[in-house]
């Protein structure tokens, strides 16, 4: 067995370690895998016939697409744990986790107790047992003991999911692979289970749909929004005419290059989401949800705000630094910044 990782963040580890995993399949064969499951694996798969078949199969999709989802994930998690700075994760469940991105964001933005104490207990449900064997695998090379000691358990994603109560519950990029009524039972059980549950889908018009599905679900059983929204109210945005999501920077690998014909080193993932919190949480006054337009002298932000409205803020060079502030906040960024500077 390989020894963790250390002293690397989760980042830099996952990385290094899906690097050295896909270096070990011949190029053209990770190439051909890795189109055909993109091409397949999100689409109305049912959850008793998993696409991903072997190692091959599983080694392929983990190192073009793990990175990606990782990096969505972690952004949304990130955001949840600005809203609740004074929590931490008691445990982790990670519905449909599959090769664990989701647990090893969870790790980047909650690293182990520096005290010397046990570890939050993590443990990672899915169908595909080749992709929960991969992810046992990257998990005993992790810098992080909560990774390291997690328990990967094969589970059916559906109405008869059973997810015993603990801190954290993420569901992330699986409900487009679910039939509505299985989405449904898949947020009760998270809700049922977690203190907070975060969850997670691509930043599409489709993706959008499933997040305010399931947003009205966790408002509906009492759940209070900590991001990315700044209330709890129905969305501002009328139905058809726009979908919120935000963007990811993610490095491609070489096998991204090889199978996209790309030359850029880097690509946006786009993600929407939603965390919510049994216990009042303390969101942001305002979300900017679209890239800030910078122009000569001011800096236009699009904002969803705690007034349940969208708006579109100007700050001048004249705001001293506030408009510095602006000019360093990115498309998802709380406004105004948590340190907020006087105008």
């Amino acid at each position: 067995m390989h020894a963790p990782l250390s002293p690397q963040a989760p980042a830099e580890a996952l990385r290094a370690t899906l690097a050295e995993l896909v270096d070990g399949l011949p190029p053209r064969q990770a190439a051909q895998a890795t189109a055909r499951l993109i091409a397949n694996y999100r689409g109305a798969t049912p959850t008793d016939a998993p696409v991903l078949r072997d190692r091959s199969d599983v080694v392929a999709y983990a190192a073009y697409r793990m990175p990606a989802t990782f990096e969505a994930d972690r952004a949304a998690l990130g955001a949840l744990a600005d809203a609740v700075p004074q929590w931490t994760p008691s445990g982790h469940t990670d519905i449909g986790g599959g090769t664990g991105a989701a647990v090893w964001a969870a790790a980047d933005i909650w690293p182990d107790p520096a005290d010397g104490a046990a570890p939050r207990p993590v443990t990672v449900l899915d169908w595909a047992e080749p992709a929960l064997a991969l992810g046992r695998e990257l998990a005993a090379r992790a810098p992080s003991a909560a990774l390291r000691d997690a328990r990967w358990r094969r589970a059916r994603i559906d109405a008869a999911l059973d997810v015993p109560p603990t801190g954290l519950v993420t569901v992330s990029y699986v409900l487009g692979e679910l039939t509505p009524a299985d989405r449904t039972a898949v947020v009760d059980a998270a809700a049922g289970a977690g203190e907070v549950v975060a969850v997670v889908e691509p930043g599409t018009p489709d993706g959008y749909r499933r997040i305010i599905e399931a947003r009205d679900r966790l408002v509906a059983v009492g759940f209070h929004i900590a991001a990315p929204c700044p209330h709890s109210a129905a969305c501002p945005i009328e139905e058809g005419t726009d979908w919120c999501h935000f963007a990811a920077r993610v490095s491609r690998s070489s096998l991204h290059r090889q199978v996209k014909g790309a030359s850029l080193a880097w690509e946006d993932e786009k993600f929407s989401y939603v965390a919510a919190t049994r216990f009042r949480p303390g969101p942001a006054t305002a979300r900017v949800v679209r890239r800030p337009q910078t122009r000569k002298g001011q800096v236009l932000l699009d904002l969803c705000r705690d007034t349940e409205e969208l708006s579109r803020e100007t700050v001048t060079k004249r705001q001293g630094p506030l408009y510095r502030a602006a000019r360093d906040t990115a498309w998802g960024d709380p406004w105004p910044p948590r340190e907020d500077p006087a105008p």
